[in-house]
């Protein structure tokens, strides 16, 4: 099947790059365009093909493409192989100012294909996804389908871009920028679950920038928004096509041969991508998708509170040992630092899968915890882990042995929980996401939250059932792994376990947000498992890394932000010796760039380190948490190594605001650092303003500033300073 797929494609492929030689361009094509501010897109499409030919910035850079979209060549049916022959239906066209979908018929089986892009914002990039209608009358089973695929042209020293997720800990290098250089041959693969491996290449967030350093070209960016198992794939050609940028972004195939069941008056929907064009380099593509992504994606409700985000006390400082007692002193504690929630975190349940508080740490229940945290003026937010059965058998639990079937595989007897993780059940499965949304709403209406946290490995990928919806295992391919306290299938339908599983997290949690539209969720997933842009049009903010000191929480910052808003970048601050204040600030301000919460015993700390804490977090409220949530981003330095000196600037140039955040390393010797500044006016002045005193507050020319930079000095190692700028406005 493999193979006919590979040969169909191949004679459609040819078949049609042959016409469009022969005849001087393509045969009897129309011709459509659409624009927002931001991009300008012209289409094509003839009797059996569409196709992107054309993506431009407003002033007329350009990318072509001549690659028609990837349509299925050939489906399965009983066992038997058939080809397809796809026919465009003009009329069907549906073609507005933000909008074009053309539909393309298949008479035998009896087949309707939808191609669509649409923009839902007057700036950023563009949407596209393609959706199959099976109308035949009978299951038929679908091939792999690209979400999108091109062939740009472009020039030479392109440099391709892309960014690890910050999993369990954020590595060495965290970012990749590479020459596009001959034989460039690149794959960047995202999961549900992250799973770092010796040797192997670490999980993207699924998006690649493509940009030119000398500037003679625009670059383009192109990600996916699904967080089931999904690859990125892009390639230079060779020869005549040297210039040639051949990308396809989709489900991963791997390791396959991929085939997804299409029921009789079914469909089948590719998962969206998108496509931006800009003029730069990575952060000017960053600053056009991260408004994006706040503006589609963002839940509008949450950014609407001017909380926004907000100042966390999680009591994981403490790990399993919490109770109802350092609860309510942690709650105390939280509204004298001017703390705006307490999160209470694992430990709190009677077992994994059993989520009902333990009696014994809570006699009161978590409806007087949260009501606790209410009156103290605090939000309450809860973590579980919500698709994880265990050996419990107590009334409300889900026990492993009374839902074997909606496990991926049977468990043994004798098998045990690990401590606050057991078996992932299948919510692709029907019965299984019924059970899920009953306790979702339970969980949520019970225990009073304001916010839900989930954990672990929640959107199961890999099964060893033939009954459930995804495809069946091929069994020559079966293994199980066991990794960081979880059972793993890995098969040839790994994929699609994780397309239907993924579908139904995505329900669950639209149907949980229309229940409670002011709940928010956290997507944590044991820290930047699941960072991708499907989870953030259903989440409000990510968990980015599970290791939580200074030096990961920037580098986890500084990696992820290239693709998301800072204010959907949460850091957990841990306890990190301090023996001086100005290291305490340090430890505090490495995870105050987005989403802080504090995970330290707080009652702990000295009164110098409260009253700094205290400065600190209303700081954190008055004049950075605007910035964060509204400014332009630009990552003033390189890669936070813990060496040398690092920095991040954020500047808002709709109110001529801004600040840079200034990390000295430990080496001794560089007192000072000079640190690369963007998004001023060169004509403007402005004030400069060290709040910790490091330097004088001075008036600074706009073009002095991003010509020679902003030099700060601090004399102390593992210290920091933030630098606020002022445009002076008359």
């Amino acid at each position: 099947w493999g193979f006919l797929t590979i040969m169909f494609r191949a004679l459609h492929a040819f078949s049609f790059a042959t016409m469009a030689l022969l005849l001087g361009g393509v045969p009897h094509a129309q011709s459509f365009a659409l624009a927002n501010r931001s991009v300008q897109l012209t289409f094509q499409a003839d009797a059996r093909h569409a196709w992107l030919s054309r993506a431009a910035t407003p002033g007329g850079a350009s990318w072509s493409n001549s690659e028609p979209s990837d349509f299925p060549a050939g489906i399965e049916i009983d066992g038997r192989q058939l080809p397809i022959e796809w026919t465009f239906e003009a009329g069907a066209t549906v073609h507005t100012a933000d909008r074009l979908e053309l539909v393309f018929q298949s008479p035998s089986p009896q087949l309707r294909l939808h191609w669509l892009w649409l923009f839902r914002s007057g700036d950023g990039p563009v949407e596209h996804r393609i959706s199959i209608e099976n109308l035949s009358g009978q299951e038929l089973w679908l091939p792999h389908i690209e979400s999108m695929n091109f062939q740009f042209i472009g020039v030479d020293g392109m440099h391709h871009f892309s960014v690890e997720k910050g999993a369990d800990t954020p590595s060495d290098e965290g970012i990749h920028d590479t020459v596009i250089g001959p034989g460039f041959d690149w794959i960047g693969r995202s999961s549900n679950y992250a799973r770092p491996m010796p040797g192997d290449e670490r999980e993207i967030i699924p998006l690649e920038i493509l940009y030119d350093p000398a500037g003679h070209h625009p670059g383009f960016y192109a990600g996916l928004e699904f967080s089931g198992r999904t690859r990125i794939t892009c390639a230079r050609g060779q020869n005549q096509q040297a210039n040639a940028f051949v990308t396809r972004l989709g489900l991963n195939p791997e390791p396959g041969p991929y085939k997804t069941r299409l029921a009789a008056q079914g469909s089948f929907e590719t998962p969206t991508a998108f496509l931006g064009v800009f003029l730069g380099g990575p952060d000017d593509a960053s600053n056009q998708l991260r408004p994006w992504v706040r503006t589609v994606l963002g839940n509008p409700r949450t950014w609407s509170d001017p909380q926004y985000p907000l100042l966390v006390n999680n009591s994981w400082g403490s790990g399993m040992q919490v109770d109802e007692a350092l609860a309510l002193r942690m709650i105390g504690d939280s509204r004298e630092l001017g703390l705006e929630m307490f999160h209470l975190d694992a430990g709190w349940f009677r077992g994994v899968g059993d989520w009902y508080p333990d009696p014994q740490k809570f006699p009161h229940g978590l409806a007087a915890v949260a009501d606790a945290a209410h009156h103290a003026g605090l939000r309450f937010g809860l973590w579980t882990d919500w698709t994880q059965a265990g050996t419990d058998t107590g009334s409300g639990a889900l026990n492993v042995y009374k839902v074997q079937d909606w496990l991926s595989h049977d468990v043994q007897p004798g098998w045990k929980t690990e401590e606050f993780k057991g078996q992932t059940i299948d919510i692709g499965l029907p019965a299984a996401s019924d059970y899920a949304a009953g306790e979702l709403k339970r969980i949520v209406e019970s225990y009073h939250l304001d916010m839900l946290e989930h954990d672990g490995y929640l959107v199961m990928e890999g099964c060893m059932r033939k009954d459930h919806p995804h495809a069946p295992p091929n069994q020559s391919t079966l293994r199980m792994d066991h990794d960081s306290g979880f059972d793993f299938v890995v098969a040839s339908n790994s994929t699609d376990v994780s397309y239907h599983a993924t579908r139904a997290y995505y329900a669950l949690y639209e149907q949980l947000r229309r229940q409670h539209p002011g709940l928010l969720f956290e997507i944590c997933n044991d820290g930047g498992r699941m960072v991708d842009f499907g989870s953030a049009a259903h989440g409000d903010y990510f968990s980015i890394t599970d290791s939580y000191d200074p030096l990961s929480n920037r580098r986890a910052f500084y990696d992820t932000s290239f693709a998301l808003p800072a204010a959907m970048l949460e850091s957990y601050v841990e306890k990190w010796p301090a023996p001086r204040i100005e290291n305490f600030l340090y430890m505090l301000r490495s995870g105050m760039m987005g989403w802080t919460s504090i995970m330290l015993d707080t009652t702990a700390w000295t009164e110098e380190q409260h009253q700094a804490a205290r400065t600190a977090f209303d700081l954190y409220k008055k004049q950075l948490r605007p910035l964060i949530r509204d400014a332009a981003l630009y990552h003033a330095s390189e890669r936070p190594d813990g060496v040398h000196w690092d920095g991040m600037e954020f500047y808002d140039a709709r109110r001529g605001k801004g600040v840079l955040f200034a990390f000295r390393g430990s080496a001794n010797n560089e007192p000072a650092h000079n640190f690369t500044v963007r998004g001023l006016l060169a004509d403007a002045s402005y004030r400069l303003h060290f709040e910790g005193h490091s330097s004088p507050d001075r008036i600074v020319k706009g073009g002095e500033l991003l010509r020679a930079g902003l030099t700060v000095a601090l004399p102390m190692p593992l210290s920091s300073e933030l630098v606020f700028l002022d445009e002076i406005r008359q």
